[in-house]
C-alpha cells in the first residue's frame, strides 16, 4: 500500500484471469490461499468456463500432518475472502502431492496451464 492507500498488484499479465468481466490475478488468490493452514503451497491458474468465460482453478499441496484429513471445499471462503467476489474464489480446487518446480524453485505456472489446456480437449 502507498501512502495514499492504494494497493497494487504486480503479476504477469499472462496470467491474468478474467472471470465475468473481473480481473483476477492468481497472486491474489495465491495469497489468500497461503493464509489457511492446511495449504502448504498453491497455485492457480485459469480454466475455461462456459458461463463466466474463465474460472479460477487452484492446485495446492497440503501441509504434511493434513495429508490424511478431508479433503473438502469452501476453505477458501473463510475469513476476509468471504468479503471478496465470488469470482476472486476458486471455483476448482485439486490437491496434489507435488506442484512441478524448475531448477530453481520456482512453480512452472505455464505447465499447469498446459496441462489444463490439454484435459480440456
Amino acid at each position: 500500500m502507498d501512502e495514499e492507500g492504494y494497493f497494487f498488484i504486480t503479476d504477469r499479465l499472462k496470467r491474468m484471469i478474467n472471470a465475468s468481466g473481473f480481473k483476477v490475478w492468481p497472486a491474489e488468490v495465491e495469497a489468500l490461499l497461503y493464509r489457511t493452514r492446511r495449504c502448504r503451497r498453491p497455485a492457480s491458474s485459469r480454466r475455461s468456463d462456459a458461463y463466466r468465460g474463465e474460472t479460477v482453478k487452484a492446485v495446492v499441496v497440503l501441509r504434511a500432518e493434513r495429508q490424511g484429513q478431508d479433503q473438502r471445499r469452501g476453505h477458501h471462503r473463510t475469513g476476509r475472502a468471504s468479503t471478496w467476489p465470488p469470482t476472486r474464489c476458486p471455483s476448482i480446487v485439486q490437491f496434489v502431492d507435488a506442484l512441478p518446480k524448475s531448477g530453481s524453485g520456482k512453480v512452472m505456472w505455464r505447465l499447469l496451464q498446459e496441462q489444463e489446456s490439454a484435459a480440456k480437449a
